[in-house]
């Protein structure tokens, strides 16, 4: 069984400013992490393969310093790491980073075999769109189970995957055909500690560093800023709320009584609602 996980590396988004006159984001001197999304999707396929068997590959798009993200994944015991690296992308929207990375993952199978499942994040802190997965799907043509909560069975010899999705209003029970592609929602799972012997193997590990030639991408014009349709017209930091927290306080901590409370508060708070909601009654 081959597994390939999609990472990123992203600016820690605790530490992001944005800058006051340009209105674009200073990464300058701001600690780059693995997404955090993607940690539950990399403990996902390391679970499966050590019931399973199989490996476990590791792939991302960016600049040379996201070898940093790749080996700490092979620390937690990911087989390989691919880097694809190249400034022609600079700049890639959504669009183009699936177009890379679909292209980046169809080498990886001519060079390690087809993968049974892609796993991917819901989605990126930086970007927060969740179009990669779905994008990537679509261009390999492979079926996608987005949002996924659970993985409830998974049968290799059948070739097939049954999982929990969460959906507006309840969980979505879904079963599919391999190969696949999967997102995985926060939450999931716990990730890892790596054991001694991955993180003595993930510093003396080599990084497969590939460039757009390498992967086999020969329209240039669908990568990086030239392929990107998208435009950010405008990035600013959230106005600061001038209103406070404020605690309730109730005799008695049952729920009844903190739920009446609570609407007492809102209620004062808010005259308009609780006239409309008076006239509401009056009308049934």
């Amino acid at each position: 069984m081959h597994i390939v996980v999609c990472i990123k590396q992203v600016p820690d988004s605790a530490q992001i400013r944005v800058h006051p006159v340009t209105n674009t984001i200073m990464r300058q001197g701001v600690p780059t992490i693995i997404n955090p999304y993607d940690l539950f999707s990399l403990e996902e396929a390391l679970r499966l393969r050590d019931r399973h068997g199989g490996e476990v590959t590791v792939v991302t798009m960016g600049p040379p310093m996201a070898d940093t993200a790749l080996r700490k994944c092979l620390t937690f015991g990911a087989d390989r790491a691919v880097l694809l690296t190249d400034r022609f992308f600079a700049g890639s929207d959504t669009l183009a980073t699936s177009y890379a990375l679909a292209h980046l993952i169809a080498k990886v199978s001519e060079n390690w075999g087809a993968p049974d499942l892609i796993f991917c994040g819901k989605q990126t802190i930086d970007g927060d769109t969740a179009q990669v997965g779905p994008g990537i799907a679509k261009r390999l043509n492979l079926l996608q189970l987005t949002y996924v909560a659970k993985i409830e069975n998974f049968d290799l010899e059948a070739r097939e995957i049954t999982v929990h999705r969460r959906a507006e209003g309840g969980i979505q029970v879904l079963k599919t055909k391999l190969p696949c592609l999967l997102t995985m929602l926060e939450g999931t799972n716990d990730m890892r500690r790596g054991t001694m012997q991955d993180a003595l193997r993930g510093a003396r590990s080599e990084i497969i560093t590939w460039s757009a030639a390498d992967a086999g991408i020969a329209d240039l014009t669908l990568c990086g800023l030239r392929g990107s349709p998208t435009i950010v017209k405008k990035v600013f930091a959230p106005t600061a709320r001038d209103e406070k927290a404020f605690q309730i306080k109730v005799a008695d901590k049952s729920m009844g009584d903190i739920s009446e409370a609570l609407i007492a508060e809102i209620l004062t708070r808010q005259p308009v609602l609780d006239q409309e909601l008076t006239k509401t009654a009056a009308g049934f």
